[in-house]
């Protein structure tokens, strides 16, 4: 069960929703509106909305330009995530991840296993870090974005959830891209 602290301040998050789909519009993009009417409920803002054609090439320059964006802290995706030949989303997160966080992944299909059994295997969701935006890619059901952000993002994106959480760690995302003057001797 989670844990909030309440005696913390909430620290809303600027989060952009991209949907992967070769079929979905704005109007038919349940999985999308699911995600981001669950944003804002929880006092989070959706900073962006896009959907893109199943294409890693698409994906990864979506993916880029938010990345560069500082008004985007978070970027989740949904659709894409599966094994057919058109499902691509996960290669290009990895392609631009600085680090994986190969927990998030374990963790939404031991939760997925919980739901649908074996079926669970299908999924590969992904997470990761890069530029200082974390990235999470969701299957494309509205039913697994639920999942996702009910069970995990929602709790990791709350800056008063305890012990840890991945907001708290935002200020420290680029520590690598600082460099600390040589020591003379």
């Amino acid at each position: 069960m989670p844990k909030i602290d309440e005696t913390r301040p909430f620290l809303p998050v600027n989060i952009a929703v991209l949907t992967v789909s070769d079929t979905r519009d704005a109007a038919s993009d349940k999985s999308g509106r699911t995600l981001a009417e669950m944003i804002e409920r929880d006092g989070h803002k959706v900073a962006a909305r896009a959907i893109v054609r199943d294409d890693r090439a698409a994906i990864v320059a979506q993916l880029r330009a938010w990345i560069a964006d500082p008004a985007v802290d978070v970027v989740i995706s949904t659709g894409g995530t599966g094994v057919t030949g058109r499902d691509v989303t996960p290669e290009a997160f990895q392609s631009v991840f600085e680090k994986e966080i190969a927990g998030f992944g374990e963790l939404f299909r031991t939760i997925s296993f919980q739901k649908v059994g074996t079926s669970a295997l299908q999924s590969r969701a992904t997470g990761g870090v890069a530029g200082g935006t974390y990235l999470f890619a969701l299957p494309g059901s509205p039913g697994a974005c639920r999942d996702g952000w009910e069970e995990i993002l929602r709790w990791q994106l709350d800056n008063r959830h305890r012990p840890c959480n991945l907001v708290e760690l935002m200020p420290r995302l680029q520590e690598h891209l600082t460099t600390k003057p040589k020591a003379t001797v």
